[in-house]
């Protein structure tokens, strides 16, 4: 990996950064769609291609499971498996500990699953998760961390922060051993739950094995924790990890997120948010999302955004045909995920342009105010922005700041 600072924001803690991988070069801050079994729902590699895509991520999990790594191996890893010629980050099955919790066990040897398919028991190990992700070919690689829920609370956090760490020195010395840490880019994942403490411990060990990864993600998070505890968590990271190594936030989607995380200081997201809320009929907008599920948009000929660059939206397919479509014939879902995954591009390319223009501040101000419009602004936004020195109700006074908002407002209050 190469990896270069370009830009910084003069206010913010923000920047553009030019990070070159085996298949390509990549900019930063970027949105990476998570294309969990070797695709993006709907769309071919061809299609995410043609938006300017160049990285996104594969589940270690699931591959493992199907088509299973001697496939992959015989198809030349999991690049020319699924024709994608670009950079592919894959996670390390350590999500899986919490979304199929019922069916794994953790041990100080690894966590035992049980195949969701068949019921057979598999034992992933630090050292079996990274064999695994050498099969898939990927650019960058996840150590396996133990993570437990961001709601989880006592011991647990503690043991399993601690567990991270453990194995992140077992993978590193496989990574090693098998000569893949020039080819391949091993990330640390910070722990520790909501606990400042805890996150403080974790930064500490893992900045010590600083030159033996390639970069830094932010897990534990996103999983239905209080937004002005998660905004202060992604800034307690930021400001302790080495400005030389890219910073990943894991699990981060919506609009108004990946803009406070990158103020914060965050290079790279991902998350399902956009394919999955077009496969329920929901374009995502600067106005806002857009629930084409709802009458008013039958009779409607206008495209999801006139000023959107997307195949959908420049091809004049209209809300009308999406409505008539949507949740009934797959074409709208394919339609409305590559307008979603464009949105999601033009946020990040947005961002990248006004740090090197040295506009930042500017853009995070008129795309919330666009975005929320006056229905107000998430009060944990305006507290996360205002810790970098931007104040989003600076020029306007009069707009209201409104609390409590689920991780979910977005969809279901759509218009």
């Amino acid at each position: 990996m190469q990896f270069e600072v370009l830009a910084t924001c003069h206010t913010t803690k923000a920047r553009v950064a030019r990070m070159i991988l085996p298949h390509g070069a990549t900019m930063l801050p970027t949105f990476m769609p998570v294309a969990t079994q070797a695709a993006i729902k709907g769309l071919t590699s061809q299609q995410m291609e043609s938006l300017g895509i160049s990285l996104i991520l594969n589940n270690t999990y699931h591959l493992n499971l199907r088509p299973g790594i001697q496939v992959l191996k015989e198809a030349g890893g999991a690049h020319k498996f699924q024709g994608w010629d670009h950079n592919l980050l894959t996670d390390s099955g350590g999500f899986q500990l919490v979304s199929l919790s019922k069916f794994t066990k953790i041990t100080e040897e690894g966590a035992l699953f049980a195949s969701p398919f068949t019921g057979e028991p598999t034992m992933l190990t630090p050292e079996e998760s990274i064999s695994i992700q050498h099969a898939i070919g990927a650019d960058i690689i996840m150590q396996l961390d133990d993570v437990v829920s961001s709601l989880t609370t006592g011991p647990r956090v503690e043991e399993a922060m601690e567990r991270s760490v453990r194995w992140l020195d077992r993978c590193i010395a496989y990574h090693v051993r098998e000569g893949r840490q020039h080819t391949q880019n091993l990330f640390a994942i910070v722990q520790g739950g909501l606990d400042a403490r805890l996150r403080g411990a974790c930064l500490e060990e893992m900045i010590k094995r600083k030159d033996q990864v390639a970069g830094y993600a932010i897990g534990g998070l996103s999983g239905g924790e209080e937004k002005d505890v998660f905004w202060r968590v992604i800034k307690q990271c930021t400001e302790k990890l080495p400005e030389d190594r890219p910073r990943y936030s894991m699990g981060v989607g919506f609009a108004e997120d990946l803009l406070v995380c990158v103020a914060l200081g965050v290079d790279m997201a991902d998350c399902v948010f956009p394919t999955r809320t077009a496969r329920f009929g929901v374009a995502l907008t600067r106005k806002g999302a857009l629930n084409l599920r709802l009458h008013k948009h039958a009779k409607d000929l206008n495209p999801i955004d006139h000023e959107c660059p997307c195949p959908t939206c420049s091809d004049g397919v209209s809300r009308a045909i999406l409505h008539h479509q949507t949740t009934r014939e797959t074409a709208a879902a394919h339609a409305v995920t590559l307008h979603n995954l464009t949105f999601q591009a033009q946020v990040m390319g947005g961002a990248r342009d006004a740090i090197i223009n040295g506009t930042f501040p500017l853009y995070l101000k008129s795309f919330f105010a666009d975005y929320f419009g006056d229905k107000g602004y998430p009060a944990w936004c305006v507290n996360a922005l205002r810790s970098v020195g931007v104040d989003l109700l600076e020029d306007n006074p009069n707009a209201k700041v409104v609390t409590g908002r689920g991780v979910w407002w977005e969809y279901a209050s759509a218009s």
